[in-house]
């Protein structure tokens, strides 16, 4: 017995064009989705999450582990704090970053995943 994908009618029909439309996301949820993913577009914030990955640290840990400077760490911190991707917790006169929650954790390991996948399957793609 073999499984089958089920048929669509083509793509020029109203049921389809509809059924296509309505699983899509808003517009405002497609521009926030973008707007997220151009805050991993940054090869720096992206080292700075795999950091923090590891362990919750302070600026000046991350800036050394970095071979960057403070203010440059601050900087992209500030970018990914607003993108609510990170968190920081006041203890004494310094601030401890961590990832905001398990989520981001899932991003960096979907898209590592994805790196590591063999795309030669996919023949006819575009």
């Amino acid at each position: 017995m073999s499984t089958q994908e089920p048929e669509f009618e083509p793509a020029s029909s109203e049921n389809f064009v509809n059924l296509v439309r309505n699983k899509i996301p808003d517009e405002e949820t497609i521009y926030d989705l973008a707007e997220l993913f151009k805050v991993f577009g940054d090869s720096t914030r992206t080292k700075i999450l795999s950091c923090l990955e590891v362990k919750d640290l302070y600026v000046g840990e991350i800036a050394e582990i970095l071979n960057m400077s403070i203010s440059a760490v601050s900087h992209q911190l500030r970018v990914l704090r607003n993108a609510k991707l990170v968190r920081g917790t006041k203890e004494g006169k310094e601030v401890k970053y961590a990832l905001d929650d398990n989520h981001v954790m899932m991003i960096i390991e979907c898209g590592l995943s994805h790196l590591k996948e063999d795309h030669n399957h996919d023949e006819h793609a575009d």
